[in-house]
């Protein structure tokens, strides 16, 4: 059986969106194109879904959670490791740290934002408080961007659920200064 090797770069070219979605970028289009080419199972979240659901001016990386399943990781891992994935650090015009991701890391319970070379995309793990891929899929709806683009994306409750979490630390700490008393 041969194997489709996936496109190492992601290449940004027109958009030709269909109705009621003109007000998506191209940018973040090409990473889901790139997805589907490298044949990767996901669901849409964050700001991308957001937008796709009809928000205008929203921007920001492309957040997907993907199938959990072996294979699917092992797509993933090869694609990001072909088009030379890194971790992203803060500015897009800093050094970012580069990466091979396996499935095993991909499985882990934690939030990968990599940088493909000009792109943004955050890969969401399993985590506790949040639903994973199958219960994500049961809600998602199919859109299609383009022609021959189709994506599964998340409810909005869904959406706002990693939005949230996003914005929440996940550990407070608390602390206690002990004042001397007045005289």
């Amino acid at each position: 059986m041969l194997l489709r090797r996936p496109r190492a770069e992601i290449e940004t070219r027109p958009l030709t969106p269909v109705a009621g979605l003109e007000h998506l970028q191209a940018e973040p289009v090409a990473v889901l194109r790139w997805l589907a080419a490298s044949r990767v199972e996901h669901v849409l979240v964050g700001d991308v879904a957001r937008s796709v659901r009809g928000e205008r001016d929203v921007s920001g990386a492309v957040a997907i959670v993907p199938a959990p399943y072996g294979r699917n990781l092992d797509r993933l891992g090869r694609a990001l490791h072909i088009a030379h994935a890194r971790l992203r650090a803060g500015r897009p015009d800093e050094e970012n740290t580069a990466i091979k991701l396996t499935a095993d890391k991909l499985a882990r319970p934690q939030r990968w934002q990599l940088r493909v070379g000009a792109h943004d995309l955050d890969i969401e793990g399993p985590a506790p408080g949040l639903p994973t891929y199958e219960e994500l899929l049961y809600d998602a709806g199919v859109f299609g961007l383009e022609p021959g683009l189709r994506v599964q994306v998340a409810s909005p409750e869904d959406i706002g659920r990693f939005a949230h979490a996003q914005r929440v630390d996940r550990e407070i700490r608390i602390t206690r200064v002990e004042r001397e008393p007045a005289s």
